[in-house]
């Protein structure tokens, strides 16, 4: 029983390697995709867009690993909570690696476009959440709820740099039509961005029910949508 139980300790230690390895990899994947954004670098942009399938064997890799440890081990309790977040926790992370992608591509949609304002909110917000995805999975290796805590804290802030970068474009696009079409292509960026920073509050959630047994969202304060502050009154859900 020993030597059993200690090949299953094992195998999850080697799990959360590779799940440290594939969060590491999309963690650079949008670092690069930044970068090619901001540099105006096609040749970067090209490197996301390959590694893309890296990702994705990344994720049926870990993914097998689980069904293996769940046919051959027949975990509970915590044990079992743990490969179910970790078959949770690569679908985000294969989802941040796709935005990743998205916004190499719009790098190559804008490369040779002088940009219509300076480029500085959306690599804040790329590195606030990158800075997201490491903290979320650290915490998921080291157990620890602080942690969890300050990635769902984290969230709301680049929550409130896209909502400030949304109403000053908007406003841009207003005074200059001929500036829409790039202020779009930029605005999907931020978007992506701010969607990667609910897929590493998503893998921290689930660090939280790991070790807690409770599966709840973490709270955080309510900032209402644009059109709910223009109209004064809620907007309606997206469909």
């Amino acid at each position: 029983m020993t030597t059993l139980r200690s090949a299953f300790a094992a195998e999850m230690e080697n799990l959360e390697k590779q799940l440290l390895r594939m969060g590491s990899f999309v963690e650079n994947m949008l670092a690069t995709a930044t970068r090619a954004l901001v540099e105006q670098n096609d040749a970067l942009a090209n490197e996301v867009i390959l590694r893309d399938d890296i990702a994705d064997e990344m994720d049926l890799n870990i993914e097998h690993a689980c069904m293996r440890l769940l046919a051959l081990q027949q975990p509970v309790a915590k044990d079992l909570r743990t490969i179910g977040t970790a078959l949770k926790i690569i679908t985000d992370l294969e989802r941040i690696g796709d935005y990743s992608v998205d916004i190499a591509r719009m790098a190559k949609r804008l490369s040779g476009q002088p940009y219509f304002k300076p480029l500085e909110d959306i690599p804040r917000m790329s590195q606030m959440v990158q800075s997201m995805v490491r903290n979320a999975l650290r915490a998921f290796v080291d157990r620890d709820l602080n942690l969890v805590r300050q990635v769902c804290e984290k969230d709301q802030e680049v929550d409130d740099v896209w909502h400030a970068l949304l109403e000053e474009i908007l406003e841009r696009m207003e005074q200059d039509p001929k500036i829409i079409r790039q202020a779009v292509a930029l605005l999907l960026v931020a978007r992506y961005l701010e969607r990667i920073g609910d897929h590493a509050t998503n893998v921290a959630e689930r660090v939280h029910y790991t070790e807690t047994g409770q599966l709840v969202q973490i709270a955080r304060p309510h900032r209402p949508r644009l059109a709910e502050r223009e109209s004064g009154g809620p907007s309606p859900p997206p469909s």
